[in-house]
């Protein structure tokens, strides 16, 4: 038996109706496409998105902190949906369909599933706020990607807007409250790959170069003018956004 979250108030359900009902007035193709971006098309993009930043992270002169950075990325996604289990099974609500008529459902296999918090909310809205901590213009893409994962949910009719927004805020909760133990684990971790076979993965070749091949002080590094940096300079790996 659902708790009483699954008796909605009025504006939960009103705005999801409201939303929906954009569905009912698309035409087909459109009610196929947003299906495809709500389920799938989003989390691709935002691997894309990943991808860029791995590629963006390798050349930065902190590449071993940035990369820190993005390891938290998929590591923060994978804690929030372990949170989200126990929280989906206290709460045990039903996807909006089951309990309220007039809903057009374009996802089929929801039925039997928990309604809050969205998984797909949740990933995306994480991926998002991690990515922000590495790299700000990625992250406020990301964030936009999942603002419109959680209109899509509501348009494909199997979330309600605060399940939507619960999954928002489990990611954020999740990424913040986290992050600094995160980081005091992987900062070291990505540091020490740096110095194996897989430094390549970590940073690009020539980035850190002062400790492996030459500092800088001879002619080449007198003529780099007035803004280079000082041999043995590094940026404050606290700040990780670029």
């Amino acid at each position: 038996m659902s708790t009483p979250l699954a008796d909605t108030t009025n504006p939960d359900l009103e705005l999801l109706y409201a939303v929906n009902g954009l569905a009912k007035r698309s035409p087909q193709w459109l009610d196929h496409l947003v299906s495809w971006i709500g389920e799938y098309g989003i989390l691709i993009g935002l691997a894309m998105l990943g991808l860029v930043a791995w590629l963006q992270a390798r050349r930065r002169p902190d590449a071993p902190v940035a990369m820190a950075g993005l390891l938290w990325v998929p590591l923060s996604v994978a804690v929030a949906e372990l949170a989200n289990l126990p929280i989906a099974a206290i709460v045990n609500r039903p996807r909006p369909f089951v309990d309220h008529s007039g809903l057009l459902v374009l996802v089929d296999g929801k039925a039997g599933t928990h309604s809050f918090v969205s998984d797909h909310s949740t990933m995306t809205m994480g991926v998002a706020v991690a990515l922000f901590l590495v790299n700000r213009r990625l992250g406020w893409i990301a964030g936009g990607l999942a603002l419109l994962q959680g209109f899509c949910r509501m348009f494909m009719g199997v979330h309600y807007p605060t399940d939507v927004i619960g999954g928002f805020a489990l990611a954020v909760a999740v990424v913040l409250l986290l992050a600094p133990i995160a980081m005091a684990v992987l900062v070291p971790f990505c540091h020490a790959l740096s110095r194996t076979a897989v430094a390549p993965l970590i940073q690009a070749s020539g980035r850190g170069g002062g400790a492996r091949g030459g500092t800088g002080t001879g002619p080449r590094g007198r003529r780099r003018g007035r803004g280079a940096v000082r041999t043995g300079e590094q940026p404050p790996e606290s700040d990780l956004a670029a």
